[in-house]
């Protein structure tokens, strides 16, 4: 009769696989922890300014300057700390691709700063409902950019370093 096979059962010591789970989670924390921030907007002076900006803080600007090709890009990469969206695009409207954004689990983390030409309330509110972290109305300083890009930014941390209730 043949006796039955019998798997080795391998164990592991705790620390080595603590070592393991260790560099795994930093690895991957360098994978989600992005300093990429996307910028969808038309106007070329605001791109160049967040570059200049960007550069300095250590971040990488993807920019874009049309609503469609912003949405193509967020359909296939999530991987963004912070967005900068123009209300008024060519071809798709802010709003639709704040909106879209909103409804993407994926997407839901990224704090997206508007910028419009357009500075009534209504522009504002509409914004906000959106989901919109922050607005700043044009023309924009490359100070008040800078400022209010690091407020998004800072605030995206200080909500993931929040305990989550159990």
């Amino acid at each position: 009769m043949r006796e039955p096979v019998r798997a080795s059962i391998r164990t592991y010591d705790t620390p080595r696989l603590q070592q393991r789970l260790a560099i795994m989670e930093m690895s991957l924390t360098g994978v989600l922890d992005s300093r990429r921030v996307l910028v969808a907007d038309d106007d070329p002076l605001t791109s160049q300014m967040l570059a200049v900006i960007a550069k300095k803080e250590g971040y990488e600007i993807v920019s874009v300057h049309d609503g469609r090709e912003a949405y193509r890009l967020l359909k296939s990469d999530a991987d963004f700390k912070a967005a900068v969206i123009n209300l008024t695009m060519p071809n798709l409207r802010g709003l639709d691709i704040l909106r879209h954004m909103k409804t993407e689990k994926r997407l839901m983390r990224i704090p997206v700063l508007v910028v419009s030409g357009e500075s009534g309330l209504k522009q504002m509110a509409d914004s906000f409902a959106a989901g919109a972290t922050m607005f700043l109305p044009k023309p924009v300083t490359q100070d008040q950019l800078q400022r209010t890009l690091r407020i998004a930014l800072t605030s995206r941390e200080s909500k993931r370093q929040l305990p989550r209730a159990a």
